[in-house]
């Protein structure tokens, strides 16, 4: 077991549990542009579809194209805690608590509505410090899907979007965007297994988003569990430890796929990012 829980994908000897710091590891010549990469708007049509053997709703109508970056990350939190160095990569070494901070930072911040509440309250200073373990009285936090502030996807509004909108059989892809993992995911061969790579430096799928397959496995809102046809649409109503998707940096191609899934205790490392959507644009 790696720090942060991280289970049923292949683990890089460079994975580690990570602090509160921010003055980062490896690095590469990507970042040289201090810009926030943007958003984009995606219209999504329908709210049930059929996916993983059970009809679910998918209330976000926006996704961001990218997984969050680390000067998004910086400019909501005020800090940067990634290990891999970069204005443009995504931002790692947080945990489930840390996202859900920032969905509501931003939400306010941008004059949102906040979509997350802990204990009664939206405003993340009222929350207390952020867990470094599993907190009951933060693992209650309660979500308000049809407010329009930034919250992480559910997992089956994750693997929507990963599938491009496309939950049939037709013209489906094993990876988000193309049969051919090196076209749109950065991962153990072509990382060489050492780090995380600019968003938006592969090829994006057909609702335009980039990195749902590799660079840094994402965070969802759902506990982790079985899946089945009863199953709600926000996933299992309790758990120890909540779903990862998509893959990463470190892992191999079958871990990247759109079907996979893989979960996570709460721990920081340098290996889960996370990307926001919102119900309404």
């Amino acid at each position: 077991m790696v720090p942060g829980g991280l289970v049923a994908c292949a683990l890089s000897l460079l994975l580690l549990s990570c602090g509160g710091g921010g003055s980062g590891g490896g690095s590469d010549d990507e970042d040289a542009s201090p810009t926030i990469v943007s958003s984009v708007s995606n219209a999504i049509t329908g709210s049930e579809v059929f996916i993983d053997g059970r009809t679910v709703t998918i209330w976000a109508r926006w996704c961001s194209d990218h997984e969050v970056t680390q000067a998004e990350y910086q400019s909501v939190m005020g800090s940067n805690p990634s290990y891999f160095s970069g204005t443009n990569k995504p931002v790692e070494c947080v945990n489930w608590y840390d996202a859900l901070v920032y969905c509501n930072k931003r939400s306010l911040n941008e004059g949102k509505t906040p979509c997350y509440k802990i204990s009664g309250k939206t405003n993340p200073s009222e929350w207390g410090a952020v867990p470094t373990f599993s907190n009951e009285t933060w693992n209650a936090a309660e979500c308000n899907f049809s407010a329009n502030g930034y919250r992480l996807p559910t997992e089956a509004e994750w693997e929507y979007f990963a599938r491009g909108g496309n939950v049939t059989n037709n013209g489906q892809t094993t990876y988000s965007g193309s049969n051919t993992i090196g076209d749109v995911a950065w991962y153990i061969e072509n990382t060489w297994n050492t780090h995380t790579h600019d968003v938006k430096t592969k090829a994006k799928n057909s609702l335009n988003l980039y990195d749902m397959s590799g660079n840094v496995w994402e965070w969802c809102w759902d506990w982790y569990g079985s899946i089945s046809a009863s199953t709600l649409s926000t996933g299992a109503s309790f758990g120890s430890t909540r779903v990862i998707r998509g893959g990463g940096w470190a892992e191999d191609a079958p871990s990247c796929s759109v079907a996979f899934r893989s979960y996570s205790g709460i721990g920081r490392g340098n290996y889960v990012g996370f990307r926001v959507v919102r119900t309404a644009d």
